[in-house]
């Protein structure tokens, strides 16, 4: 008589744990998702690392702030977590150490002079004479001769975000390079077009400090480009401030207040790129900064500047893993993925190792639900046993 009670207990244990299971793992994935939803997730970015590719087009020392420029964005990027790998710059080096500087081996980018930025740990990838138009191309489509070493490649696929930022002397659609020759609004136009059919990019912000910038991202046509620039067109982009005892301008005004800006952002901030933009002021900048988003999918209110200015760690939430069979499993929980964007760039192109069974580790978290399953069928079986025996 006790054997029926005792099957029916036995039943409503199963359909208690299994409600239990199915209550508990949603409620996780659901806190899950609102949990990173709230702390970083509040973007719809999918990409997976981020490049830089950072131009001063001039030389000559009477052109120091351009340099003080590009130096001064190689500095932010890497302080917000993009590695010198991922980091193309490309520079006429020709200043540091200029007879003219009173200060051999520095450059500064104010006059207090209160920040090196060429320091000890720059890492120069075109020099001198490769500044040129036909190299910044090569590298934007990756058209390069065999014997370019990968530190001067721009190793990008269909899920890096690239931040490219030029300064130099330029004019309406053109930008000089070292007063030796010219790069257009239509060169570079085509050249992210050849990215984007390449699959060499996920999404593309552009920032240029010259004269008449905004006309250099007029002939843009690719999708997911974002462009910045720092004067309208018959515009000039002004200097702001001399060290007089440099003799020369440090830094011109537009890329002076970015700077500052980015000051205030780390690697782990909420500041969008639309506060950026709302930054810009035409009495400190003398110029008219201007946006071009029409062909970028995000709003702006919701892509972060680490999107493109750091390498912080994607946290992304997976959908339920696959049983060991390949057949998805409803059973496994939600996994998370915390890996920096250096770790995911370098996991995309390395296959994972399998375990010495033939299954990946992840798989075999499914024998936590085969535990389970066990261990209730002991328990039914103990009290059938314990109610056989009463009676």
């Amino acid at each position: 008589m006790l054997l029926l009670p005792a099957f029916l207990t036995y039943l409503l244990c199963i359909a208690s744990w299994i409600l239990g299971a199915a209550t508990t793992g949603q409620t996780q994935e659901e806190h899950v998702r609102e949990f990173f939803g709230k702390n970083g997730a509040n973007t719809t970015s999918s990409h997976t690392n981020n490049w830089a590719v950072l131009v001063c087009a001039s030389r000559y020392w009477f052109n120091y702030r351009h340099m003080a420029n590009t130096l001064g964005m190689y500095r932010t990027v890497k302080r917000l977590g993009i590695p010198d790998s991922n980091i193309i710059l490309m520079l006429a080096d020709d200043t540091a150490c200029n007879s003219r500087n009173k200060f051999p081996g520095s450059v500064y980018a104010n006059a207090g002079r209160r920040l090196d930025l060429y320091g000890d740990n720059i890492e120069v990838d075109y020099r001198g004479y490769e500044v040129t138009v036909e190299n910044f191309i090569r590298v934007l489509t990756g058209r390069v001769e065999e014997s370019v070493p990968r530190s001067k490649r721009l190793l990008t696929d269909d899920r890096s975000n690239v931040f490219v930022y030029m300064t130099g002397h330029g004019g309406n659609e053109f930008l000089k390079f070292q007063d030796n020759e010219e790069i257009s609004a239509f060169d570079i136009a085509d050249a992210f077009e050849q990215m984007w059919q390449k699959k060499r990019y996920n999404e593309i912000f552009f920032m240029i400090d010259t004269c008449q910038a905004n006309t250099m991202y007029s002939k843009f046509y690719s999708p997911n480009i974002l462009a910045t620039g720092s004067s309208e067109i018959e515009e000039n982009s002004y200097s702001h401030e001399n060290d007089n005892d440099i003799g020369v301008a440090v830094i011109d005004a537009f890329t002076h207040y970015v700077l500052e800006f980015m000051e205030g952002i780390n690697k782990t901030s909420q500041t969008s790129m639309r506060d950026l933009f709302n930054s810009y002021d035409f009495n400190k900048i003398n110029s008219h900064a201007g946006v071009r988003s029409d062909s970028f999918p995000r709003p702006l209110d919701r892509t972060l500047i680490t999107d493109f200015f750091g390498g912080v760690a994607q946290v992304e939430v997976l959908p339920p893993n696959t049983d060991w069979y390949g057949a998805p499993s409803k059973e496994l929980p939600t996994l998370i993925s915390t890996r920096s964007e250096t770790e995911n760039h370098r996991l995309n192109k390395i296959p994972q190792p399998e375990t010495r069974s033939g299954v990946s580790p992840v798989r075999w978290r499914g024998s936590g639900s085969m535990r389970a399953w066990g261990s209730l069928c002991l328990v039914g079986l103990l009290i059938g046993w314990v109610a056989v025996a009463k009676k």
